[in-house]
């Protein structure tokens, strides 16, 4: 095995791949190869200088698949050849967060491929074992790059108190916003609106299993969207959190309802405290997700509520990763990957 590798890095202005030295892990981490790593939209916005945490350069890759190569001396949980892919909140496991069952906001959190010394868009990768899922025989490497996306939807709908029987609305039809469609009908609920500017991404989201769709251009958007919910709505997903979508969310789910911002915003928005107390609503962020998660997104993979074909539309091999980029930057793509041949 050779000891260097190639690696992407970000920079102002520039996606890169560089030759670096093989990393060697410590007794409690393993050794992956990387076989497939997927363009989030964190990465873009990072990429163009709009993440609020996640500074250049950095080290992409956090949507990861590949085979274990070597393991540690402490460790019993995977070993060599096993399909893995990767939890990449990285908890110190000691502060109250993470002693409470929410390792996934640790107080001391690092994320592994976003600001961390390595990432996952690189030959190999080093990583604690306790960070990795075993991949299940039955899903290929291009499913199994969908379990990390598909967690932070499954999550926010655990975190929203739940969907079955309810009225939804998802703002958004991107890559963030069509997996919360899948997470919310594997959950139960009633009814699907979702919006977006773009004709393709609403006839996609209708594909999907949405309900009913609405051109979010529309001057008239929040009785647009009530008329085709046929009432108020009870949970609310922000996909895209700028100011325009988080007043949307917060009219529509007046009153009671609760607003879910799973969206990234890129700067502050002004909300109406007095509405939100007086009609008893609910404004939820929603980070990443936790173990439970994953096993969650797996079972919607394995029932076919999530798939490769109609998620990943382009592939891209890693020498190429500034057009991966570019690609996802793009509006018309669902989920770009990067795979290292």
């Amino acid at each position: 095995m050779s000891e260097t590798m190639r690696r992407v890095v970000v920079r102002p202005g520039e996606i890169v791949v560089e030759e670096a030295d093989r990393p060697t892990p410590l007794p409690h981490e393993v050794l992956v190869e990387t076989t497939v790593s997927g363009v989030c939209g964190s990465d873009t916005h990072a990429s163009h200088g709009r993440h609020p945490f996640v500074p250049l350069p950095y080290f992409p890759g956090h949507e990861v698949v590949g085979v274990v190569r070597e393991a540690g001396a402490e460790v019993t949980s995977v070993k060599p050849g096993d399909r893995v892919t990767v939890e990449p909140t990285l908890p110190c496991w000691e502060c109250k967060m993470c002693t409470t069952g929410r390792s996934n906001v640790c107080e001391n959190l690092r994320f592994f491929g976003c600001g961390y010394e390595q990432g996952g868009m690189a030959d190999f990768f080093t990583i604690p074992a306790n960070r990795l899922h075993v991949i299940p025989d039955e899903l290929d490497n291009f499913q199994a790059a969908l379990i990390e996306p598909l967690s932070t939807p499954v999550h926010a709908v655990r975190l929203s108190g739940g969907v079955e029987g309810k009225a939804v609305v998802i703002i958004g039809a991107g890559t963030i916003g069509l997996l919360v469609l899948a997470a919310a009908r594997h959950a139960g609920a009633r009814r699907i609106v979702m919006t977006d500017m773009l004709p393709s991404k609403r006839e996609r989201a209708l594909r999907l299993g949405a309900d009913a769709v609405v051109d979010a251009s529309r001057s008239d958007i929040v009785e647009a969207i009530r008329g085709e919910l046929g009432e108020s709505a009870d949970v609310v997903f922000d996909c895209v959190a700028i100011q325009p979508t988080v007043d949307q969310a917060i009219a529509l789910a007046m009153k009671a309802g609760t607003v879910m911002i799973v969206g990234v915003p890129a700067s502050a928005v002004m909300v109406p405290l007095p509405q939100i107390q007086d009609l008893q609503m609910r404004i939820q962020g929603s980070a990443t997700y936790l173990p439970e998660d994953y096993q969650t997104a797996i079972e919607i993979i394995l029932a076919g509520g999530v798939t490769a074909e109609d998620f990943i539309t382009s592939r891209f091999p890693l020498d190429e990763v500034s057009e991966a980029f570019a690609a996802s930057s793009g509006g018309e793509e669902v989920k770009v990957v990067v795979t290292r041949l």
